[in-house]
């Protein structure tokens, strides 16, 4: 994460909502030689719980037996940015983004849990669908329901500390800020980037 503390003036709170309306992000946990085991996964946050599933024959999942310190990563919008956006001299390029790191130790669940998991993290990403009607693991044929419960584990991680850098151009002049917001929303690649261009124009304030 960016040392600067411009960058890191988020609360606990605008970390966690971050990460939770993101909803997907890299866990990362340790094998037994120290070098790092990565995942891609999607998550709800529950309290100070992050709740996940994991394919059976993931080497995360079979470290997860027992208790184990793990860090997920959630990543933002970003983006390149030029230093003509500024509008003053004697600038660089940089890139702009927004990252959160959850850290603590996490486990499997019961097996029993796992349908109740499934259920809360599809209709957490189903909501976002709205109007469209909710899915429902109900309208699986309960053997084929079975047979795909059987490939995976559930699992949670309890959030110990939350980590997150949000570098949106805070160490400029407010309107070279504003400029390079303006640029990157014009160059039309995307809603990520014009995500970006809000988030640079909105910047997260201490609660």
């Amino acid at each position: 994460m960016h040392p600067n503390p411009i960058y890191r003036k988020a609360s606990r709170q605008q970390n966690l909502d971050f990460a939770q309306a993101t909803g997907f992000g890299i866990l990362a946990a340790a094998d037994d030689t120290g070098a790092p085991l990565l995942s891609h996964i999607p998550f709800l946050i529950e309290g100070d719980d992050v709740i996940f599933h994991l394919v059976r024959s993931n080497p995360i999942a079979r470290r997860l037996k027992t208790p184990q310190l793990v860090k997920l990563a959630v990543s933002g919008p970003h983006g390149y940015i030029s230093p003509d956006w500024y509008g003053i001299e004697d600038q660089v390029p940089t890139w702009n983004y927004v990252a959160v790191h959850l850290s603590g130790p996490a486990e499997l669940l019961p097996q029993d849990d796992l349908l109740g998991v499934l259920d809360r993290l599809s209709d957490r990403f189903e909501a976002d669908l709205a109007p469209k009607p909710i899915w429902k693991t109900d309208k699986m044929p309960d053997e084929a329901m079975d047979r795909l419960m059987r490939m995976i584990v559930p699992a949670k991680m309890r959030i110990e500390d939350i980590d997150g850098t949000w570098k949106l151009g805070q160490n400029k002049p407010d309107a070279a800020r504003l400029s390079a917001a303006e640029a990157i929303e014009q160059t039309g690649f995307g809603s990520e980037i014009a995500a970006l261009a809000a988030l640079m124009r909105d910047l997260p304030v201490p609660e």
